[in-house]
C-alpha cells in the first residue's frame, strides 16, 4: 500500500511540475507579449520593441507602457538637451559660424521646452482619474505633439548649416523624435483602449 502511494505521489509530481513551469513561463512572457503586440503598429516598431523590452519598470498594462514610453523619451530628451547645451556653451570659444551658434542656442530653448512638455505628460499619466480621463488624455497628447514640433523646429534651424556638428545634432534629435513619436502612439493607444483606472469601491 505504501509503495502504491509513493508511485501515485511520484506520478502526481511528474504531471504537476511541468504545469507549474508552464504557468511561471507564461507569467514571465506576459509583459513581453504585451510589448510586442503594442509595438507592432507603432511608427518605429523595432525601436519601440528595443526600448520597452529593455525598460526596467512595470510593463503589464497599456498604462504602464504609455508611462514607460514617455520615460524613455524624457530621458533621451534630457541627455540630448544637456549635450546641445554644452555644445552651445563651447561654441563661444570655437571658430563656429554665427549661424551655427544661433541654431544651437535656439535648439537649447526648444529642447528645454520638450523636456518640460514630456515631464508634464508623465505627471499626467501617473495621476489618471476616471472623471477627468478624457481631459488628461487630451493634455498628454497635446504636450507630446508639442515636444515633437520642438524637435522639428530644432532641426529646421540647421538648414543651410554644413559640417559634422549638424550631422551630430541631427542624429541625436532624430532619435529623440522617433522615441517621442512612439510615446505618442502609446498614449493614443491607451486613449483608444479607454484604459481608465478603476473606481474606488
Amino acid at each position: 500500500m505504501q509503495m502504491h502511494l509513493t508511485i501515485v505521489s511520484a506520478l502526481f509530481l511528474l504531471f504537476l511540475y511541468p504545469a507549474l513551469f508552464s504557468c511561471a513561463a507564461a507569467a514571465r512572457n506576459q509583459p513581453q507579449d504585451l510589448i510586442r503586440s503594442s509595438c507592432s503598429h507603432a511608427r518605429y516598431p523595432s525601436l519601440c520593441l528595443q526600448t520597452l523590452s529593455n525598460y526596467g519598470g512595470p510593463a503589464n498594462t497599456p498604462k504602464d507602457l504609455a508611462q514607460a514610453a514617455v520615460r524613455v523619451s524624457l530621458a533621451q530628451a534630457r541627455r540630448v538637451s544637456d549635450y546641445i547645451r554644452s555644445q552651445a556653451a563651447s561654441s563661444q570659444s570655437k571658430s563656429v559660424s554665427k549661424r551655427q551658434r544661433v541654431a544651437l542656442s535656439d535648439c537649447v530653448e526648444q529642447l528645454s521646452d520638450s523636456v518640460d512638455d514630456l515631464s508634464k505628460t508623465l505627471n499626467e499619466l501617473q495621476h489618471l482619474r476616471v472623471e477627468t480621463f478624457d481631459w488628461q488624455m487630451s493634455n498628454a497628447q497635446t504636450w507630446v505633439s508639442a515636444a515633437l514640433t520642438n524637435d522639428d523646429t530644432c532641426l529646421d534651424g540647421f538648414n543651410g548649416v554644413d559640417g559634422k556638428l549638424k550631422m551630430d545634432v541631427k542624429g541625436r534629435i532624430t532619435n529623440v523624435a522617433m522615441v517621442t513619436s512612439n510615446a505618442l502612439y502609446m498614449i493614443n493607444r491607451l486613449d483608444d483602449s479607454r484604459g481608465k483606472p478603476r473606481s474606488k469601491p
